[in-house]
C-alpha cells in the first residue's frame, strides 16, 4: 500500500499506509472490509497494525499534538517482536508521525460516519455494521455488543470493575458478585450492578437524550452528577447533559429484539427509523425529502436483511430510491 519508508519491511509499510488511509477522508466501506482482512492475514499483520495505531496515537491522536523529535517510540515498536535499529525505529514513527499532523481532522469526524472515529478504533472490543459479537469481562460478566459499538476497558477502582461504552449498544449479564460491583461508563454517567442483566445504549446521533439503560433482570443504579435513578426489571431511563429523565416502563421483549437478530419499529417516525437502520446496513442512506420524513413505519425487520426496509417504503409511500457507490442511497 505504501512505497515510502525503505527501511522498513513490507507489512510496516503496508501498516503505515491503512492508517494514513484510516485518518483520511478517502476510506470506504470496501476499504474498511479490506483492512479487515489485511489485518487478519497473519497474526504479524495484526501486531504491524496495533504497532503503527500506538504510535500514532503517542505523536498527535489527541486531536492536534505534533510530532517531537526527541520523542521516544522505543516501547510501541517493540511491539513488533523484534529487535530494531534507532533509525529504523525514527523512520517507522516519523512516517506514522506525519500522517497524525496532517489528518487528525479524518479520523476524529469520519463523514457520515462511514468509517469508525479514532476513539473506536482503539476500543477493546468493538463490532463494525451490521455485526454483533460476545465477550466475557473481568472473568463472569457476559457482554453482547450490537452493532457499531466500541467498549474500553478501564482500570479497576477499590471493589468496582469498570468499562466504557464509547458508542453504541451492549447488554451486561452479571451473576451476584458479593465482593464486586460492575460499572458501566457511557458519555458523564454511571450504571452500576451487582447482579442482573442491563442494556446500556449511548449513541452521539439520537437526539436531545443520547443515553439510555434499561433493566432486565435484578437491579441497577444509575448515578449523573449527584442525580441518582434506580432501575428494576422492565424499567429504563434515558440522561444527556441537561440531566436524567423520567424513569418509564418498557417491554422487555422489544427492548431486547436486537439480540435475537431483529429491529421493531412501531409508528415510528421515517427519519428515526434511517437512523437505526444506518446503524445496521454498510453505506448510509440519506433522507432527502421533509415530507417524507415524518411518515410513521411499523414492522419487524432482520438486521441482516435491512434492505427490505426500503423496499417497504418504495412501497408503501411511493418513495425515489437512488442508489451511489459505496452502498449510499438517496431516499426521497
Amino acid at each position: 500500500m505504501n512505497k515510502g519508508h525503505p527501511d522498513l519491511d513490507r507489512v510496516e509499510r503496508e501498516a503505515v499506509g491503512w492508517v494514513r488511509k484510516l485518518i483520511s477522508r478517502e476510506m470506504t466501506p470496501q476499504d474498511m472490509e479490506a483492512l479487515t482482512a489485511w489485518r487478519a492475514r497473519t497474526p504479524r499483520h495484526e501486531a504491524a497494525f496495533v504497532a503503527t495505531r500506538r504510535v500514532w496515537r503517542q505523536v498527535g491522536a489527541a486531536g492536534g499534538a505534533l510530532f517531537q523529535p526527541d520523542q521516544d517510540f522505543t516501547g510501541p515498536l517493540d511491539a513488533f517482536g523484534q529487535r530494531r535499529r534507532m533509525t529504523r525505529r525514527a523512520v517507522f514513527a516519523g512516517g506514522v508521525a506525519a500522517v497524525a499532523a496532517t489528518s487528525v481532522y479524518g479520523m476524529l469526524n469520519p463523514p457520515l460516519g462511514l468509517w469508525p472515529s479514532f476513539s473506536e478504533l482503539n476500543a477493546d472490543y468493538r463490532t463494525g455494521t451490521g455485526e454483533q459479537r460476545s465477550v466475557t469481562f473481568a472473568g463472569d460478566v457476559a457482554i453482547s455488543l450490537n452493532t457499531q459499538t466500541s467498549l474500553a476497558v478501564r482500570a479497576p477502582e477499590g471493589t468496582e470493575d469498570r468499562i466504557e461504552l464509547i458508542t453504541g449498544e451492549a447488554s451486561f449479564a452479571t451473576p451476584t458478585r458479593a465482593a464486586r460491583a460492575l460499572v458501566v461508563l457511557a458519555a458523564d454517567g454511571r450504571t452500576i450492578a451487582e447482579s442482573g442483566s442491563f442494556d446500556v445504549r449511548y449513541t452521539a446521533s439520537s437526539g436531545p437524550s443520547p443515553v439510555s439503560v434499561t433493566c432486565f433482570k435484578g437491579a441497577v443504579r444509575i448515578e449523573r452528577g449527584s442525580e441518582v435513578a434506580d432501575l428494576r426489571a422492565g424499567q429504563r431511563v434515558r440522561y444527556d447533559r441537561t440531566g436524567l429523565g423520567q424513569v418509564a416502563a418498557v417491554d422487555p421483549q422489544v427492548a431486547s429484539e436486537w439480540r435475537r437478530g431483529i429491529i421493531e419499529f412501531r409508528n415510528t417516525p421515517i427519519v428515526d427509523a434511517i437512523e437505526e437502520i444506518n446503524r445496521y446496513r454498510p453505506g448510509r442512506i440519506i433522507l432527502t425529502s421533509a415530507a417524507l420524513s415524518q411518515k410513521q413505519i411499523s414492522g419487524r425487520f432482520r438486521i441482516d436483511q435491512m434492505n427490505q426496509v426500503l423496499w417497504q417504503l418504495e412501497r408503501a409511500f411511493s418513495a425515489r430510491i437512488q442508489r451511489l457507490p459505496g452502498g449510499i442511497v438517496l431516499l426521497s
